[in-house]
Order: structure tokens, then C-alpha cells, then sequence
């Protein structure tokens, strides 16, 4: 099988990129690449695949809004700290600090899921993105925004 290049759809939450609805798409499910001696994809686990990323994406737009107004309160609050002592300072700042660092993780989940959608309507939904190999139905159905085989994802791991 070989991979159909399309074109970078990577956006931010927020920017008025409607949310793919899960309806059959252009692509056949039994082109999605598999592995060898795997089943081809049915419409249905193609369609319960596209649900739960659209679910995703749903949700996370949510949590990014809710991340959003705290943030907000969390840095107007920070310039009142007048009275605090180091202590309060200091858990201001954690405070702050993790919800800088649960808003980043949320965006880029968002981002793979809007990616994996994407490679859905394309047909290269399943392939790995460093050796375009099908990563296999199984890991997809486990972890459906998967865009490495297990190989590819090992070594990035080991890398750091």
C-alpha cells in the first residue's frame, strides 16, 4: 500500500477548524493500511475509530477552554499579591505552573487527534509517519492517535 500525501491540517483549538463529523469518509476502510495477517478495517470500526477521535477533540477544546479562563484568573491574581507572603508567592506559582503545563499537554493532544482525523479523510490513517508501514489495526484500535509502528516509536523513545 503506498501513503497519499496530503496536506498539513495541524490548527489550533479555537481557530474555527469545524470538527470532522463521523460520517463515512471518501476513503475506503479496506484501504486503511494493516499489518500482515491482520483483518482489513470494516466501516464500522473505521466509524467507531472517527467517534471516539471526534469525541476527543470535543473534549479537549472543552478543557482548553476551561484551562483558558483559569489561567487567566491565575495571572490577573498574580499581580495582586500584595500582602503575600514568600509561601503564598510561591504556591501562586506552582499553581500557575501547572496549569501552564496541563493547558500545553491538553493543545498538543489536540493536535495529534486533529492530525489522526485528518489522516483518516486522507487514507493514510494506520501508516507510520517516519516509515510509512502500517503501524497495525490493533495498536491503532488501542491508541487510535498513533502515528508511529512500535519500532519507530521505541527508538524515538530511546532517543529522549
Amino acid at each position: 500500500m503506498v501513503a497519499k500525501k496530503s496536506a498539513d491540517r495541524n490548527t489550533a483549538a479555537g481557530e474555527g477548524v469545524a470538527t470532522t463529523a463521523p460520517t463515512a469518509s471518501a476513503t475506503d476502510p479496506a484501504d486503511l493500511a494493516v499489518r500482515p495477517g491482520e483483518d482489513p478495517w470494516t466501516p464500522e470500526e473505521v466509524a467507531e475509530a472517527r467517534t471516539e477521535l471526534t469525541g476527543e477533540v470535543l473534549r479537549l477544546r472543552s478543557e482548553l477552554e476551561t484551562s483558558g479562563a483559569a489561567l487567566a484568573g491565575l495571572m490577573r491574581d498574580s499581580g495582586d499579591g500584595a500582602g503575600d507572603d514568600d509561601a503564598d508567592t510561591g504556591t501562586k506559582n506552582i499553581t500557575r505552573e501547572h496549569e501552564l503545563s496541563l493547558a500545553a499537554h491538553a493543545q498538543e493532544t489536540l493536535e495529534q487527534t486533529e492530525r489522526a482525523l485528518a489522516r483518516l479523510d486522507s487514507g493514510t490513517y494506520g501508516l507510520c509517519e517516519v516509515c510509512g508501514k502500517p503501524i497495525g489495526k490493533a495498536r491503532m484500535q488501542a491508541f487510535p492517535r498513533a502515528t508511529l509502528c512500535v519500532e519507530d516509536k521505541q527508538k524515538q523513545e530511546r532517543r529522549g
